[in-house]
């Protein structure tokens, strides 16, 4: 038995005489000052409900916050949920912590916490800190453990030759529930060891890096997409088990692919048996509904002035990143952390204490969440999720930041697909849209996302944002891909974009995998693990994402041809790479171009090849650079650009190709 301190006796309140719980404790006087201070990051290894065994009798400890309670016990299938047998002990300390020891109740008992508030209300609640949860729309949690013999040491090991930020990072997004559902029933979900054998061969068959799953936590609606979590720190029970979800994330990191997760401290919903009032008063969440209540999503916000939550949120970044071997998370709804006015008019906000609009609590809670989770996984990333032009966000929090990793582009996402709408002949009218991201695209370490929010809610799928006839939308989708994977930054694509999925994003329903049948949704398909290859092979468009010296223009204002032209450039001479946009369906012949060295010039990518379902134009066989000054550089060289295209060059006649 590990080491645990015990109560002192004269602090135990009298119960009655029919209780069936043991005065136990697992908290230090130092965990309760670190809770209260809100530096406790594993509060996970102390609240909740652990099976241990005490004085040779096996059983479970249980724990729970409620500092409003009069009275809490344990509820469930043991004691016949009766409210009246199994009381838990108050702290002597004032930490407002319920603890006791059960015997004889073990892992897969479910359970809730009866709690009698001092405002005369009876609760029942679920456990914040439970492990497992049953499936919705049953709310009770289930005893269980995290326990797992993973065989991935080796990922682990090098795991930080994966997450660096001068590696290749390709992030596939997928819905759980609706990336594949069962073949015998388009009903029935697959679970977290189905799909490991589904989408992990497909992940790497597509050449991506890393895949993000949105939220996996417990949630009671599946429509939310699991945005609304009530079981933080449980693996949503509709899928299997916790370790099922660790079988599914071995899988992936087996086969070489980091796993990252959508985190969502930004709110939760105000289901009665979860964390909303949870004793009775507005324990997690600001009592003031100016600054608790989130008006967007009809939810609560964490009050992150509170050291207890802070404490709470930490433990759980720390949670997925320790105990299930997660390689990064992508927290959610930043910009709505980070203002107190976000989503509200005039009058419906509380200012800081210096008037401001700035939420001072949450800053410093990003802050520290940052620094807690990169000092003990300092090769996992952390993404922000933030459209605003809030400072620093991905800048160190030592240097005034608030020390995320990478933030995802907002602006280049509205602005790319914005201009991809336009009717080609209209381009030349919105020029500055297609270039302006490069004026700030390395103020932030930047994630290029084309996510989940752009093919929903009459957004219409991105092939159907493409203007054209079928040829032409195909062609407008392969040039802007082509177009992101050689832009500055880190990469994001949603689940059935890569193979041009028709319809809007539905999370009823598995996507349209059949339409890889026909050779324009093939086409795509092969045009992103081609993209991918491109990406992970040549250092110059990955070493330098994040630095004004890795990208440089060679043709920024031809906006009556719609023309663009760029060079990527890694640490080494020989990585350089020159980016030919046609962001029209009419051929340019004969269009010149300043190159960066002389000598001979490959072209390594066509994104117009018809293994891609492009048109076949056929390309210039020799492409020598001339002695001839052109955008500024002193040689230059003659280009054939097929329509709706974008060509990659490289120096030294390369013969590997990636299409």
């Amino acid at each position: 038995m590990s080491k645990l301190s015990k109560k002192k006796p004269e602090a135990i309140p009298a119960v009655p005489s029919t209780n069936h719980v043991r005065p136990f404790s697992r908290f230090t006087d130092f965990d309760i000052h670190l809770f209260k201070a809100g530096k406790h990051y594993k509060l996970y290894e102390k609240l909740g409900s652990h099976v241990m065994q005490v004085e040779g009798r096996r059983g479970t400890y249980f724990a729970v916050w409620a500092p409003n309670a009069m009275q809490v016990s344990v509820i469930g299938n043991f004691n016949g949920w009766n409210k009246t047998s199994h009381h838990l002990f108050a702290r002597w300390d004032s930490s407002g912590i319920w603890e006791g020891f059960i015997p004889d109740v073990g892992n897969g008992e479910v359970y809730k916490f009866a709690i009698h508030s001092n405002t005369g209300e009876q609760l029942e609640k679920s456990d914040p800190y439970a492990l497992r949860w049953e499936e919705p729309p049953r709310t009770a949690s289930i005893i269980w453990d995290t326990w797992y013999e993973w065989v991935d040491n080796d990922w682990m090991h090098h795991r930080y030759e994966h997450n660096s930020l001068n590696k290749p990072y390709s992030v596939y997004e997928v819905h759980f529930g609706s990336w594949m559902r069962s073949p015998d029933d388009p009903e029935k979900y697959l679970s977290y060891r189905l799909m490991a054998d589904k989408i992990v061969p497909y992940v790497k068959e597509m050449g991506f890096t890393h895949v993000e799953f949105m939220p996996l936590m417990e949630h009671p609606f599946y429509p939310s997409w699991g945005y609304q979590i009530t079981g933080y720190f449980a693996a949503s029970s509709i899928y299997g088990t916790p370790q099922d979800l660790m079988y599914l994330i071995e899988q992936f990191h087996l086969n070489g692919i980091g796993v990252i997760f959508d985190w969502v401290p930004s709110h939760f919903p105000g289901d009665q048996h979860g964390l909303f009032r949870f004793d009775g008063t507005h324990l997690y969440e600001h009592a003031d509904e100016k600054e608790g209540f989130h008006p967007d999503w009809k939810s609560y916000i964490f009050n992150y002035g509170r050291n207890e939550i802070r404490s709470f949120l930490i433990s759980n970044a720390i949670f997925w990143l320790e105990r299930f071997h997660v390689d990064g998370l992508r927290v959610d709804a930043v910009a709505s952390m980070l203002y107190r006015d976000y989503s509200r008019k005039e009058g419906q906000w509380v200012p800081n204490q210096y008037g401001g609009r700035e939420n001072l609590e949450a800053i410093s809670f990003l802050k520290e969440l940052n620094i807690a989770v990169y000092s003990h996984f300092p090769d996992v990333q952390t993404i922000a999720e933030e459209s605003t032009a809030f400072p620093g966000v991905s800048r160190p929090v030592f240097s005034g930041g608030l020390g995320f990793g990478m933030k995802w582009m907002m602006g280049w996402m509205n602005d790319t697909l914005s201009y991809f709408e336009q009717d080609p002949i209209n381009r030349k009218h919105h020029h500055g849209q297609i270039t302006f991201s490069t004026v700030y695209a390395f103020t932030e370490n930047f994630m290029l996302p084309l996510s989940h929010d752009e093919v929903v809610h009459g957004k219409k799928s991105l092939i159907y944002k493409m203007p054209g006839d079928e040829w032409q939308k195909f062609a407008n989708l392969r040039l802007l891909y082509t177009y992101m994977f050689t832009h500055p930054g880190s990469k994001l694509l949603f689940m059935g974009c890569e193979f041009g999925q028709t319809a809007e994003w539905n999370a009823e329903q598995s996507l349209d995998w059949h339409l890889l049948d026909f050779a324009p949704h093939k086409g795509l398909n092969n045009l992103v693990k081609g993209l991918n290859a491109l990406y992970k092979t040549e250092t110059g468009l990955y070493e330098k994402n994040f630095e004004w010296d890795g990208f440089e223009w060679i043709e920024v204002g031809d906006a009556e041809n719609s023309v663009l032209a760029y060079c990527r450039k890694g640490n080494a001479e020989d990585s350089k790479l020159v980016v030919v946009l046609n962001l029209t369906p009419v051929p340019r012949y004969d269009y010149r171009v300043g190159l960066p060295h002389h000598g001979d010039w490959d072209i390594i990518f066509n994104s117009d090849d018809e293994q891609f379902y492009g048109s076949g134009f056929k390309l210039k066989e020799e492409i020598t650079a001339e002695r001839l000054h052109w955008h500024g550089r002193s040689q230059s060289a003659l280009l054939d650009l097929p329509p709706l295209s974008a060509l990659v060059l490289k120096r030294f006649n390369r013969t590997a190709k990636f299409w």
